[in-house]
C-alpha cells in the first residue's frame, strides 16, 4: 500500500510538476498575448498622430508650390495691369496728337482756300494797260480816307519795312483787293502793271509809303512804281 501510496504521491507529484508549469505558462502566455494587444493599441493610438503630422506636413510642401503658383500668376496679373496701363496712357497721349494733327489740317485747308481767293482777286485786279488803267490820288480827285498817324506810321511803315502780302488777312470789298497790315486795312484802288510778275503778292517785298499827300503800295523789284492805295481802321 505504501508503494502505491508513494507511487501515487509520486504520480501525484509527477501530475502535479506537469500541470503547474502549464498552470503557470498559461498566467505566463496570458501575460504574453496582453501585453501585444496593449502595444497594438498603442499603435493603433500612435498612428492617428502620425497621419494628421504626415498631412500636415503634406500640407507645409504644398504650401510652397501653392504660392509658387500663386506668384505667376500674380505677376502675370500685375504685368496685364502694366500693359492695360500704358495702353491707356498711349491712347491718352494720341488724343491730343490726333486733335492737333486735325486742327492742322483744318489751318491748312482754311490758308489754301484762303490763298487761292487772293489770287483770283488779283489777277482780276491786273492792268490791261498799265499807262491808261493807272490813277494817282491827284488824278483821282486827293485822297480821303484815313490817315495814319505820324508816330504810328514811322514806326511800322516806309521803305524801311518791308513785307509780303501773301498770308496776310485779306478779302474783296467793293470789288477792290483788300489785305491787313500793322493794325489798318489797305484797299488797292489802283490795278497793278501787267509786267508785274503773276505771284509779287506771294514773293516779292512790298511797302506802304505816302506820298504827294497820298497812300501808295511799292514792289522793291520794280522801283519807281506805286499803286494807289486806301487806308481803313
Amino acid at each position: 500500500m505504501s508503494v502505491i501510496t508513494i507511487g501515487g504521491a509520486t504520480i501525484l507529484s509527477v501530475l502535479l510538476g506537469i500541470t503547474a508549469p502549464a498552470y503557470v505558462g498559461q498566467e505566463h502566455g496570458g501575460e504574453k498575448e496582453t501585453q501585444p494587444r496593449q502595444q497594438q493599441n498603442s499603435h493603433e493610438q500612435a498612428r492617428p498622430a502620425q497621419q494628421h503630422a504626415q498631412q500636415a506636413t503634406q500640407q507645409t510642401q504644398s504650401r510652397p508650390a501653392q504660392n509658387n503658383q500663386q506668384q505667376p500668376r500674380a505677376a502675370q496679373n500685375r504685368g496685364s495691369q502694366q500693359r492695360t496701363q500704358q495702353q491707356q496712357s498711349r491712347q491718352s497721349q494720341s488724343r491730343p496728337q490726333k486733335q492737333r494733327a486735325g486742327q492742322h489740317s483744318q489751318l491748312q485747308q482754311r490758308f489754301q482756300a484762303q490763298h487761292q481767293a487772293q489770287q483770283n482777286a488779283w489777277q482780276q485786279h491786273r492792268a490791261g494797260n498799265w499807262q491808261a488803267d493807272h490813277r494817282n490820288w491827284q488824278q483821282s480827285g486827293g485822297y480821303n480816307g484815313y490817315r495814319i498817324p505820324n508816330d504810328r506810321f514811322r514806326g511800322y511803315f516806309g521803305e524801311g519795312y518791308a513785307f509780303r502780302i501773301g498770308g496776310l488777312p485779306f478779302m474783296m470789298v467793293g470789288g477792290y483787293p483788300r489785305f491787313q497790315y500793322g493794325g489798318y486795312w489797305f484797299s488797292a484802288v489802283d490795278p497793278w502793271p501787267a509786267y508785274w510778275g503773276d505771284n509779287w503778292y506771294d514773293n516779292d517785298d512790298v511797302y506802304v509809303n505816302y506820298v504827294d499827300n497820298g497812300y501808295y503800295l511799292y514792289d522793291r523789284r520794280y522801283p519807281g512804281v506805286c499803286v494807289a492805295i486806301s487806308v481803313s481802321f
